[in-house]
């Protein structure tokens, strides 16, 4: 009687698994979805791990940009510790009034924006930005004598490629423009880009918003116009000059900041 030979088929799918040429299809796709999976679930453990970092960072940022719009910002500066001088409220703009129904340290003005209660859409919308928030936060720098110094106003609208975000810095009767920064933007580099030039930066500073009547007269414009309103177009960037113009006329205006910065000038805030 002969012996019966051996049975050395793979047992069970793990096995028939690993006895599979490499070069069958089945354990290429397997191979290629298990490893999928892998990464997938690495980089969503960094995304997870890295996120308050990165808000960190964020947050770091945007206080930077807030100092150097204000003329606070020096290399080597302790951030946390120089913004502790600025005191961040939310205002309605409808009424130009501080409210504390919101807490101004984490109010998210963007996510504001796109919220449906918390914002309108806009049918007269120069700005480009399709819905406004109903609140914003602003930043009240006091000198050493307690006594208000600047205001610092968040601003954004589109300009050719973006959203252009930003802050424009007014001193304290809020009118005489101290300042004007992006702190975002996708603009052509070395055309529209050019809003973050120091040297076009610094035309804004001694600049008024309003004329003694009290009409809204800033304006970014190509030639020449009154010396205390005009501040020149970027050169070769028409369409983000004109979009420079609109934000910050839009939320100079009666439909932005007016109302707080008329309640700010008369002393009822």
């Amino acid at each position: 009687m002969s012996e019966q030979e051996p049975n050395t088929e793979p047992k069970g799918a793990l096995g028939r698994f690993l006895a599979a040429s490499p070069d069958s299809p089945g354990k290429t796709i397997i191979v290629a979805v298990v490893l999928c999976l892998f990464c997938s679930m690495v980089v969503a453990t960094a995304a997870v791990n890295l996120r308050p970092i990165q808000e960190a960072n964020k947050l770091k940022d945007k206080q930077v940009n807030i100092l150097q719009v204000a003329g606070k910002y020096e290399p080597g500066v302790d951030i946390a510790e120089a913004f502790a001088a600025f005191e961040p409220r939310i205002v309605e703009l409808e009424s130009g009034t501080f409210t504390d129904e919101f807490d101004a340290a984490s109010f998210d003005d963007r996510a504001a924006a796109s919220d449906p209660a918390l914002s309108i859409s806009l049918s007269d919308d120069p700005a480009g930005i399709g819905r406004q928030t109903k609140y914003a936060t602003v930043y009240l720098l006091n000198d050493d004598a307690g006594n208000l110094d600047k205001v610092i106003l968040p601003i954004y609208g589109y300009g050719l490629w973006s959203t252009l975000y930003g802050f424009i810095a007014l001193e304290e009767n809020g009118n005489d423009i101290f300042g004007l920064q992006f702190y975002e933007h996708a603009e052509t580099p070395g055309l529209g880009a050019e809003v973050d030039n120091p040297r076009w930066k610094a035309m804004w500073n001694g600049k008024k918003l309003r004329d003694e009547s009290g009409e809204l007269q800033i304006t970014v414009a190509k030639g020449t116009g009154h010396e205390d309103h005009h501040i020149d177009a970027l050169a070769g960037a028409t369409l983000t000059s004109v979009g420079v113009d609109n934000l910050v006329r839009f939320w100079m205006g009666e439909a932005g900041f007016a109302p707080f910065l008329e309640s700010l000038k008369e002393g009822e805030l």
